[in-house]
């Protein structure tokens, strides 16, 4: 009997072991997403599990399923009844900031499952909007908890960064309108995918760096250019930022550039590319003159060793004679 009394101590401790180093992985991950991070990772999942009661639905796992599929109810309505429902549930259950970023969140993670079900389900001459759609609530999510993760003292709602500016809104309602008239007058450019897979390229490749970018700053990355310095503010050189300057910059620039290469619009390809190179030259131009403020000769010395990354941007710079 013996024998059989040691293995399963020993299956005891490997599973308590086990055990132990799960809830240690856990607790390690929520020591690295602020309360309000994890709030927005709730919100977010609450919005895409629309996709997991369509395939309820669909699959006759669900009581009404059967009821459902023979009255072919319209997915729209579906997702319009599932949305108000869960933004009626987030509005009872949370209260003020932690509202705001849960309602952000759910609404995030809505717009993310109408990108797949578009992008899985849609004609082909639909299928880049479900890819752009996909693509944006991606981007806006993940600046959020980029923030909950490295610099959570600064995170608000407007982490987020959905209200960004009115030009960022007008330029995203431009692109809906170019993309409607295009799909009216000439469907047939909307079903070149190769093209919007160098769209999706792009966007992977900005989305990416800019991250990379936030990781590596981790608390020394704001939203807004500082005009203070603090007492852990420091000059960050390594990584991606010994590639470029402004690397979350950069990939903001091309990110924003594939997003209209992914919609196969041709007109705001253009727009874009000149509107987003007009707002980081002036931004970078400002952003600068503070950092030089802050850092002196060794972000003199920086610049002299390490390019900008956006074509025909120079920044702000000094001579040491001056």
């Amino acid at each position: 009997m013996s024998p059989v009394v040691v293995r399963s101590n020993g299956h005891i401790q490997r599973a308590n072991h086990v055990s132990e180093s799960r809830l240690t992985r856990r607790t390690s991950v929520a020591k690295m997403i602020s309360k309000n991070g994890i709030v927005s990772v709730y919100g977010f999942l609450l919005g895409l599990s629309l996709l997991f009661a369509l395939l309820l639905i669909r699959s006759n796992l669900w009581p009404a399923s059967e009821y459902l599929n023979s009255r072919e109810v319209n997915p729209l309505h579906l997702f319009v009844v599932y949305a108000a429902i869960t933004n009626v549930l987030v509005r009872i259950i949370n209260r003020g900031i932690v509202y705001k970023i849960c309602a952000q969140a759910l609404f995030l993670g809505l717009v993310m499952a109408a990108g797949l079900l578009i992008s899985f389900q849609a004609p082909e001459s639909w299928k880049p909007f479900g890819w752009y759609i996909c693509v944006m609530a991606i981007f806006h999510y993940t600046e959020f908890l980029s923030i909950a993760v490295c610099n959570p003292k600064t995170l608000t709602p407007s982490s987020f960064m959905l209200n960004h500016s009115v030009a960022y809104g007008v330029a995203a309602s431009a692109s809906w309108l170019e993309y409607l008239l295009w799909h009216y007058f000439l469907p047939e450019l909307k079903t070149i995918h190769r093209i919007s897979y160098i769209g999706l390229a792009l966007c992977v490749f900005g989305e990416m760096l800019r991250k990379n970018a936030i990781w590596t700053a981790r608390d020394n990355f704001t939203h807004l250019v500082q005009q203070e310095k603090t007492q852990t503010h420091i000059l960050v050189t390594h990584g991606v930022y010994s590639w470029f300057r402004h690397p979350s910059y950069v990939g903001w620039f091309f990110w924003s550039i594939g997003t209209q290469v992914i919609m196969i619009n041709p007109v705001c390809v253009l727009a874009y590319a000149l509107a987003s190179w007009k707002f980081f030259n002036d931004r970078i131009y400002y952003e600068e003159m503070t950092l030089l403020n802050f850092f002196g000769e060794d972000y003199i010395s920086y610049q002299e060793k390490v390019g900008i990354g956006l074509p025909f941007i120079k920044g702000f710079t000094v001579t040491r004679d001056s």
